[in-house]
């Protein structure tokens, strides 16, 4: 069966949100279908979208998957809803969010999923830890690897590694 490496973004500004991405990646590697090769450093950041809220603490982990990328979007998704996330206002607080940054080089357009991440592009707090990862891995649309994307998005001094 073949396998696809992908990166999933994952961010948590509500109740302890150390423990929230501890959990959402062990859960992440619970069968064979899905397995995290490694992670990020965690990063402090500002909210994106909707400010007012607590900062999140994000990460990006980089995973082996027999899923395809629909399927993949499922599980994150139910895992979410595992750890209890609730629904809210688009980019509001919440307890995990767990988004597909790439899935190896495919591009993906269809209703819900868009691979790349639509907005990957745009946000610092998912460029700075998959740069951390991949430095040299080239956004296939954009043709420009994700080091080149890091160092040039807004908002990078909203980006810290959380001590």
């Amino acid at each position: 069966m073949s396998r696809t490496t992908s990166y999933l973004g994952l961010g948590t500004n509500l109740g302890d949100r150390r423990e929230n991405l501890a959990q959402a990646v062990r859960r992440l590697n619970a069968g064979p279908e899905l397995k995290v090769l490694q992670t990020s450093g965690i990063y402090e950041t500002a909210p994106w979208g909707l400010t007012g809220q607590p900062d999140f603490l994000n990460l990006v982990a980089e995973v082996s998957t027999s899923l395809s990328p629909r399927q993949l979007l499922v599980r994150v998704k139910e895992l979410e809803q595992e750890l209890g996330r609730q629904a809210g206002p688009r980019f509001g607080p919440r307890l995990i969010d767990v988004d597909i940054l790439l899935y190896g080089d495919s591009v993906v357009d269809e209703h819900g999923l868009q691979i790349p991440h639509a907005s990957l592009h745009l946000r610092a707090f998912a460029l700075v830890p998959l740069a951390e990862l991949a430095p040299t891995l080239v956004h296939p649309v954009l043709g420009l690897s994700i080091a080149n994307l890091a160092e040039k998005v807004t908002g990078l001094e909203g980006v810290r590694p959380a001590g």
